[in-house]
């Protein structure tokens, strides 16, 4: 009957383990879930992966002879009453050049409303090679009622393009723009416009 104290603590000793363990699992997935948002931002960023686009301050100024179509797309969340949409359908580049775009966009409402962009790339591959050097979706806009504004977006395709094999055969790339409706307050929306109009 020695042995029955001895046991008793032994499966106590492991009862304590296995909690830290699972205690530990438990902290570690509740951090991972806060880190994965941005994590998976950095990655798209980084690998041009679904899409994502890069940022540059300038173009690369090496302009190469292979022309692209780089075409426009834009939507609204039904929770945003705007109007988005391209000023062109449409512009032929160079690789290398920098190009410039506008988008037009309307307040339908009789409410000042922030709206965010939301943008990607297709073919999803060629996401690492397209870099905004400016852009209206770097920034959420501020429309008063009524109020209509060209949003300017210029961007160049990267050179490497060219030593990339499976880009060959792409000649067309679309840019795409989604606005929503930005978490900003009501509140915080009519003090920017008051700022802004001076009132």
């Amino acid at each position: 009957m020695t042995a029955t104290p001895a046991r008793g603590e032994e499966l106590r000793r492991r009862n304590r383990k296995t909690l830290s363990v699972l205690a530990a699992v438990v902290f570690g997935m509740v951090g991972l879930a806060y880190a994965s948002v941005p994590l998976y931002r950095i990655f798209c960023q980084v690998t041009g992966f679904g899409g994502t686009t890069q940022q540059a301050a300038a173009a690369p100024g090496a302009v190469a002879d292979r022309m692209m179509t780089v075409r426009f797309d834009s939507s609204v969340s039904p929770t945003l009453p705007w109007r988005l949409a391209p000023a062109q359908p449409s512009v032929e580049i160079k690789v290398g050049e920098s190009g410039l775009a506008f988008f037009t966009a309307r307040n339908l409402s009789a409410a000042p409303i922030t709206g965010s962009a939301v943008f990607n790339v297709t073919p999803l591959k060629v996401g690492k090679y397209f870099n905004k050097i400016d852009c209206f979706c770097f920034t959420e806009q501020v429309l008063a009622p009524g109020q209509q504004v060209d949003m300017p977006v210029s961007f160049f395709v990267d050179p490497a393009i060219m030593d990339d094999t499976n880009m060959g055969e792409v000649k067309t790339i679309t840019l795409s723009y989604t606005f929503f409706r930005a978490e900003s307050g009501e509140e915080e929306t009519t003090a920017l416009l008051g700022d802004s109009h001076g009132g």
